[in-house]
């Protein structure tokens, strides 16, 4: 039988702002940078970066970038930026499908299912390319908005959307952001949509797991925090345990590129 697990992943919001607030300022200052550069996807782990940015610096330094492929989200995001009074000189918004089906018929990459990773990496770098160019216009920090799950998961692209100077969110598992962004009041529609990379039309997080962020954050927190075993963890119910420690396993070597002769070599 599945042990509660509500309690154990419950999080004290209040206080976490708190944390991540100090800990933004702390960082910000020392780097002696008073600029941030945050893409806004649409999705909740942004909307919740955003809200806790906008806590450390004035609007006009915020710099918010909307960098869709296919669809654009920025109807919803518009209240957000508004409320938080950015200039609109501070926005950009555009596709990036233009750039990335050039970029994809140079390297020969087919209008396949198959073909669609090597696709939706290069839409990440390119998003990653807009952002960094964006902080070296604004003398900024790229604020990230990656969260643990997708870190354990190695969910992420290299060199794409893990790049980044600063997380405020990555210490906390998705479905404690889901607490966080209840808070700080993000917006229903946004705390609803299917979480996505935006990778490509009809992408969705959970769609190429095979298993949602709840079962996810279950079973890592019970396997790699507290020593839950594998056949443990599937007598007490988690059924996709195995799928998800694997899913972890193979994609691990995200984290340990590159890969260097060492001096003992």
């Amino acid at each position: 039988m599945q042990r509660d697990m509500n309690y154990l992943l419950t999080i004290d919001p209040a206080k976490e702002k708190e944390r991540i607030v100090s800990f933004l300022k702390k960082t910000f200052a020392e780097q002696r940078i008073d600029h941030a550069v945050i893409g806004l996807s649409g999705g909740i782990d942004s909307a919740v970066s955003f809200a806790l940015l906008k806590e450390i610096l004035p609007p006009e330094k915020i710099i918010v970038a909307h960098l869709y492929y296919e669809k654009s989200f920025f109807a919803q995001l518009e209240p957000l930026i508004e409320e938080a009074k950015i200039p609109a000189k501070n926005v950009k918004h555009f596709s990036i499908k233009h750039s990335v089906e050039e970029l994809a018929q140079v390297l020969g990459i087919k209008e396949t299912q198959e073909e669609n990773i090597r696709k939706g990496n290069i839409s990440a770098r390119i998003r990653m390319i807009v952002l960094f160019d964006l902080a070296k216009k604004y003398n900024a920090l790229v604020c990230g908005t990656e969260n643990k799950s997708e870190n354990l998961l190695s969910y992420f692209t290299r060199f794409g959307d893990q790049a980044s100077d600063i997380e405020p969110i990555e210490h906390l598992y998705k479905t404690q952001v889901y607490q966080l962004a209840t808070y700080l009041g993000v917006p229903e529609e946004i705390s609803k949509q299917s979480p996505s990379a935006g990778l490509w039309q009809g992408q969705t997080d959970e769609g190429e797991f095979g298993f949602t962020y709840e079962e996810a954050d279950k079973v890592l927190y019970l396997h790699l925090e507290q020593g839950v075993s594998v056949s443990e963890l599937e007598q007490q119910g988690y059924a996709q345990a195995k799928n998800i420690l694997h899913w972890r396993e193979r994609n691990l070597f995200k984290h340990h590129t590159p890969y260097i002769l060492s001096t003992e070599d």
